[in-house]
C-alpha cells in the first residue's frame, strides 16, 4: 500500500511538471532578470508584495466554502448571457492615424490610438481565458476580434501575467506586428520564451517612467493584486499605468482591489481625462484583489476621473454574479457620485477628443 501511495504521488508530481512545462504557462524569471527581481524594493520573502497586507480571502470566508460555492452552489440564471453579447467589428487596421480613439475588445482588452501612437492592452483574443480550451470559454458575441485583426502596433502593454490578461495564443500570434512591449518586472520571461526579443521589452516596477514616441510618456504605478500562471504566486509583479500625452492623461488600471494607492496616484498624476478601470469578476470573498463596484467608484473619485471606462466584464464568467451586474452597478453608483461613465459595446469607437460621449444601456436587453 505504501509503495502504491508513493507511486501515485510521484505520478501526480510528474504530471504537474509535464503540464506546467508547456509553453502556455510561460517561464519563471532567471539570470539577470531574477537578480533584478530580487533587488526590487517590492520583493520580500521571495515574492512581490502589495503596499498593504492583502489576504487572498476576505476575513470571515474560507477557501473550502469559496471553492464549494464556485463549483457546486446554484448559479445565477444570468451568470452567462442568454443571447450573444452586442458587439461591432471595427476594422482596426484602417483607422486614420490622425484619430484619437479607444476601442474595447472585450474583458480587459482594448486598443488605444492617440497622437498617432498605437497601444494594445492585455489582449485576450482566443476563445477562452485559461490555459485550457475547455475552461472559461468566452460568451457568444464577445469574441468577435481575433489576433489576425490586430494591426501593427507601437506598444503592447501588459498589466500582469494572469491568463485572462496575458493570453499566450494572442501574444504569440501578433509577435511580428509589435514594436515594443511594456510590462511589469519578471513578466518579460514569459514573452522571451514565446519569441520576443530582449530589446523589444520595457520591463520595470512601480515608479519607473519611460518616454515613448511623439512626446508620450508612461509610468508604472501601484495596483493591489497578485500574479502567477501556476501554483507559485507573486514571482512577477502586477501594475497599473499612467499614460500621458501632450494634452491628455489616461489611467490604465489593471486588476486591483481598493487601497490607498488610488488616492496617491490621483494626487500625484491626476486629474485624469480617462480612467480605464477593472469592474467585474468580483466577490466579497476576494474584495482585496478585485474591487467591488462601490470600491471602484471610490477609486475613480480618488483618481479625479473626468471620464470612466469600466472593463473586466461581459466576456468570461470568472465570478458568481450575473454577467451584466458589473455594468448595472457601476452606472448606478457612478451616477450618484456624478461620475461620467462611458459604456461602449465591444468594438464601438470612443472618440477621445469628444467631451460628451454617450452610449446605450445595452446590457439590459
Amino acid at each position: 500500500m505504501i509503495y502504491t501511495i508513493i507511486t501515485i504521488i510521484l505520478l501526480l508530481v510528474a504530471a504537474y511538471f509535464i503540464v506546467t512545462g508547456q509553453e502556455v504557462f510561460g517561464e519563471a524569471p532567471k539570470g539577470k532578470r531574477l537578480e533584478r527581481v530580487k533587488q526590487s524594493k517590492l520583493y520580500k520573502n521571495k515574492q512581490f508584495q502589495n503596499i498593504s497586507y492583502t489576504p487572498s480571502i476576505t476575513e470571515g470566508y474560507g477557501m473550502t466554502t469559496v471553492l464549494y460555492d464556485f463549483f457546486f452552489a446554484k448559479k445565477d440564471p444570468l451568470l452567462k448571457p442568454l443571447k450573444p453579447v452586442p458587439s461591432v467589428h471595427t476594422d482596426l487596421k484602417n483607422i486614420p492615424k490622425d484619430e484619437d480613439v479607444y476601442i474595447w475588445l472585450g474583458h480587459s482588452s482594448y486598443y488605444i490610438q492617440i497622437d498617432g501612437v498605437s497601444f494594445l492592452i492585455d489582449p485576450v483574443l482566443s476563445k477562452y481565458g485559461s490555459p485550457f480550451k475547455f475552461f472559461n470559454k468566452a460568451f457568444a458575441g464577445s469574441d468577435i476580434f481575433k489576433p489576425e485583426d490586430i494591426p501593427s502596433i507601437d506598444y503592447l502593454v501588459i498589466t500582469h501575467d494572469h491568463f485572462d490578461h496575458l493570453d499566450y495564443p494572442t501574444v504569440k500570434s501578433i509577435k511580428d506586428r509589435v514594436g515594443k512591449v511594456i510590462l511589469p518586472l519578471g513578466v518579460g520571461a514569459h514573452l522571451e520564451r514565446w519569441g520576443y526579443k530582449e530589446e523589444q521589452i520595457i520591463e520595470d516596477e512601480w515608479g519607473a517612467s519611460f518616454d515613448l514616441k511623439n512626446n508620450l510618456k508612461i509610468t508604472f504605478t501601484p495596483a493591489r493584486h497578485f500574479s502567477g500562471r501556476n501554483v507559485k504566486r507573486n514571482g512577477t509583479l502586477w501594475t497599473s499605468y499612467v499614460l500621458e500625452t501632450p494634452t491628455k492623461k489616461i489611467f490604465l488600471g489593471g486588476d486591483s482591489g481598493y487601497d490607498t494607492h488610488f488616492k496617491m496616484i490621483g494626487e500625484k498624476y491626476g486629474p485624469f481625462d480617462y480612467v480605464i478601470i477593472e469592474n467585474g469578476q468580483y466577490n466579497e470573498a476576494w474584495k482585496y484583489i478585485h474591487g467591488l463596484p462601490e470600491d471602484v467608484v471610490q477609486a475613480c473619485l480618488d483618481l479625479k476621473a473626468k471620464n470612466v471606462i469600466p472593463v473586466h466584464s461581459s466576456k468570461f464568467a470568472l465570478a458568481l454574479h450575473a454577467w451584466n451586474e458589473p455594468l448595472q452597478k457601476i452606472t448606478s453608483l457612478g451616477k450618484e457620485k456624478n461620475l461620467h461613465i462611458l459604456t461602449p459595446i465591444i468594438g464601438e469607437t470612443v472618440d477621445l477628443n469628444k467631451a460628451d460621449n454617450q452610449f446605450k444601456v445595452w446590457w439590459e436587453d
